[in-house]
Formats: structure tokens, C-alpha cells, sequence
């Protein structure tokens, strides 16, 4: 399937899945701090630690989560891939630990953390100086097994849209008894796909 296809009015539209791109991949990586600052700095704290359930994650415990990640997973992953290959397992990551890491913190000061904590780390990744080569490289996860570093890669890509896409059911799940009939027709609130 091509990626891109012309239409018939002439515009572009995109059909398939786009291959892994490096470049591309540390774009959107740099760009989720402003996502996340642009859609929850200033907002009331009842939006921000409001959750869908009790077991579920409020908007200020991801980005407490992704703190965390940007500290002990991705790039620590990366290194460990790149010095051991298949011969040390990573570390396991403690999905939980921004429950304790953020306690007593504001919003504020986690969005201000991970900023800069991305930063670093996408100027990490750049000092690398991959080459198409270095992604097929291999290393272990400690549940899953061999992995190549374009599938680490994209996975953090991966991740950071998937909590972005949390967030939004979050806080749009939060207007589900006030959109009346339009609920049908929202996927944020009903969960359709398409």
C-alpha cells in the first residue's frame, strides 16, 4: 500500500503506515512537551488529577509516568543495546513509581521537568549519530526477549502517543453526561474507532 495517494479532487491523503524514520521520530519526541504544556499548564487541578476510574492514571500521574520513563527507560535502553547487545537483559522499568516520585510536586514543575528531561535526552539520541545499520541492532527486554533498537525506538514514539491519547479520554470522558446526543459521535467519550 503507498503511503500517499492522490485523491480525486487532487489533494494528498495518507493510506497505510509510514516506515520508521529517525528523524521523524525524534520530531514528535521533541514535540510532546509542548503538546503536554500547551493542553494542561494552567488548567484547574480538578482537571488535572481527575481519573476515569479508580485504577487508572490522572493527566498529572502521566506525566509523572513519563518523567520516570525519560529517567530510567528509553535512553538507558538504548545505551544498554548499543554496548551489550543480546548478552544483558535492560533493566526493568517501574511502571508505578511516578505514585511516589511526584508526590508533594506541582503540574507546574513536573511539565517544567520532563521539558527539560527531553531536551537532554533527544540531544542524547542526536550525540549518538545513528546510521540506518545501527536499528537493526539487538538487544533483550527482560519480559519480551530480542528486540531491535528501531522497534525500541519506535515504541518510546509509540508511548508517548498512547499517553497522549490517555490524557485526552481523560479529560474528555469528563463531558460524557453533558454532550448529550453528540456522545454517539465523539470516539474520546465512546470509544469507537474510525
Amino acid at each position: 500500500m503507498d503511503w500517499n495517494q492522490t485523491s480525486d479532487n487532487g489533494s494528498s491523503r495518507a493510506v497505510g503506515r509510514r516506515p520508521f524514520d529517525l528523524e521523524e521520530a525524534r520530531a514528535i519526541l521533541a514535540a510532546t512537551p509542548a503538546t503536554l504544556d500547551a493542553w494542561l499548564r494552567r488548567l484547574p487541578a480538578e482537571w488535572v488529577h481527575v481519573r476515569e476510574r479508580a485504577d487508572t492514571w490522572s493527566p498529572f500521574e502521566i506525566v509523572g509516568h513519563l518523567i520516570h520513563g525519560e529517567k530510567t527507560d528509553w535512553m538507558p535502553r538504548v545505551r544498554i543495546l548499543l554496548e551489550h547487545g543480546e548478552a544483558r537483559a535492560f533493566d526493568k522499568f517501574d511502571r508505578f513509581a511516578q505514585a511516589t516520585e511526584s508526590a508533594g510536586r506541582s503540574l507546574d514543575d513536573l511539565l517544567d521537568e520532563f521539558a527539560r528531561l527531553r531536551a537532554g535526552t533527544i540531544q542524547s539520541l542526536v550525540a549518538l549519530d545513528l546510521q540506518p545499520a545501527d536499528l537493526d541492532r539487538r538487544g533483550r527486554h527482560p519480559e519480551l526477549g530480542v528486540v531491535t533498537l528501531r522497534q525500541l525506538l519506535a515504541t518510546w514514539v509509540a508511548h508517548d502517543f498512547d499517553h497522549l491519547m490517555q490524557i485526552a479520554r481523560v479529560m474528555g470522558s469528563q463531558l460524557t453526561d453533558d454532550v448529550g446526543p453528540w456522545r454517539a459521535y465523539l470516539r474520546v467519550i465512546s470509544g469507537k474507532q474510525g
